[in-house]
């Protein structure tokens, strides 16, 4: 039984595996002169070498870029393991090994080596599509009947730390309800300072149903046998990672789309003009990315901050001229004896209120919503958002499978938490709606969600939330989500 239990949990791992969003590590801010000193009568130690053993693929540079000290560097005795233990962790969210170590081999008083011991993940993963293309679960089970036919399939190929140099290439092959093609390919560094990288993003996707209208909070689906939509978009982002825990991306890329005149039909604003069939703009992307959780899978210590600033139409602003902003904050705590509390604020802006219905702000999808509220979307030029969560650990463990002929899935490590939460939010309405008034019952109100759950955290970065939750409008039930909550 438990044998089965485990190749259940690792078939989710291999499906959450390719979706996990990674912040890539490929540079280092490093003083000139390397010393760790805080009091010249502690006890110092000089670093002599660095051995790294089990890193089969990964190149030695991009392990050795993650740590705080190099061979001649002279550091603290006491500071060093508290050094060590944060570098671990850095290495650890890299996402390219199941664990790491570094341990100190004593050569003589004053005098040491360190050992750093890594064991790789598995880099390439075609992995099936089988989902559903709805926001999440709740809204396929209770808005769409759990209608299987609004399923997609395909494939989508996951070749992680290509050249052993932590480059990702991604390609996706996806049929059904919806039709998509997408090419991303990382680059976490190209100079020789290791601190600036490139993204290259293409995608081509074709819908025969789409959402055309939200009515009473809830997106309106139309379904026909020929195209109603097509987006074709190219990218390329610009990444500068100066430190171990910051970075700046610069992206610029274009979007095209052509819809049917049957969408624009049904909702003469969907994108901005009666009989207009067609969409088309550049943009530009900036973000700063402040890391400094724990575990990125699943963080149960540290903070996290990201603010994003775009600009769409910035050479053509025919079609559509938006400025808008996001800032998102995250805090997690350790509270001892295995409770953990964790927070979110975010927040979105946009200059604009009448902009194409396509464009839309919207608080419900992925992680930006109050819980409680999965099933609606409530868009609006600007909204806030705070998620709070107390969790309780009660059970950790990893089991070793030693009839696994692949050794980077011999380790199954598994904890269970049991927590309880409650969300708020606030989202203002477009004119548009309240001109036509409709899509006014959960705008411009306080909105409100609690409840209690349990979180599953296997390897792979895989995470599954069973929840129960009740909101401001006295319904309550059953929700299911994969991935982390923020």
């Amino acid at each position: 039984m438990l044998k089965l239990v485990i190749g259940w949990l690792l078939l989710v791992s291999l499906s959450a595996f390719g979706s996990q969003t990674q912040l890539s590590a490929d540079s280092i801010k490093r003083p000139k002169k390397r010393l760790v000193v805080t009091d010249s009568a502690e006890q110092q130690v000089r670093i002599n070498r660095i051995l790294i053993i089990g890193n089969r693929i990964t190149r030695e540079h991009i392990i050795l870029r993650e740590l705080s000290v190099r061979p001649g560097d002279t550091v603290s005795y006491r500071q060093l393991p508290d050094i060590l233990d944060k570098d671990k962790k850095k290495l650890f969210n890299l996402h390219l090994f199941h664990s790491a170590d570094i341990r100190m081999l004593e050569l003589q008083p004053g005098l040491m080596d360190l050992l750093v011991e890594v064991n790789e993940r598995w880099f390439t993963f075609p992995v099936p599509i089988f989902q559903l293309s709805d926001r999440n679960f709740n809204e396929w089970w209770e808005n769409y009947n759990h209608d299987f036919r609004r399923v997609n399939y395909g494939l989508k190929l996951y070749q992680y730390n290509m050249r052993g140099r932590n480059e990702t290439l991604l390609l996706t092959a996806q049929f059904g309800y919806v039709k998509r093609f997408e090419l991303s390919y990382r680059i976490p560094y190209f100079d020789r300072k290791q601190k600036q990288g490139l993204i290259l993003e293409a995608d081509y996707i074709d819908n025969k149903n789409l959402p055309v209208q939200t009515i009473d909070h809830k997106l309106s689906f139309l379904e026909v046998r020929t195209l109603l939509r097509n987006t074709r978009g190219l990218a390329l982002t610009y990444t500068y990672r100066n430190s171990f825990y910051y970075q700046h991306r610069i992206k610029y890329g274009i979007r095209l789309t052509n819809i049917a005149d049957t969408v624009a039909e049904l909702n003469p604003n969907y994108l901005g003009e009666v009989n207009t069939l067609s969409q088309r703009y550049d943009y530009l992307v900036y973000q700063f990315v402040a890391d400094r959780r724990d575990v990125v899978a699943y963080p149960l210590k540290g903070h996290y901050l990201l603010a994003h600033i775009q600009q769409n139409g910035l050479f053509n602003r025919r079609d559509l001229n938006l400025l808008n902003g996001s800032l998102s904050i995250a805090g997690f705590a350790d509270l001892g004896k295995n409770f953990f509390l964790s927070n979110l604020s975010y927040g979105y802006w946009s200059n604009r209120k009448d902009i194409p219905y396509f464009n839309y702000g919207s608080m419900g999808y992925n992680k930006i919503l109050v819980r409680g509220y999965e099933v609606y979307v409530i868009e609006g030029p600007w909204f806030l958002l705070n998620k709070t969560t107390l969790k309780k650990r009660i059970f950790s463990r990893t089991w070793q499978w030693d009839d696994m002929p692949v050794s980077q899935f011999q380790f199954l490590p598994l904890s269970v938490f049991l927590k309880v939460y409650a969300d708020f939010g606030y989202v203002r309405n477009y004119p548009y709606y309240n001109q036509l008034n409709i899509n006014q019952q959960l705008a411009d109100r306080w909105l409100y969600g609690t409840g209690f759950g349990v979180d599953i955290v296997s390897s792979y970065d895989a995470v599954l939330r069973f929840e129960y939750s009740f909101n401001a409008e006295g319904r309550s039930g059953f929700f299911f989500h994969i991935k982390k909550e923020f």
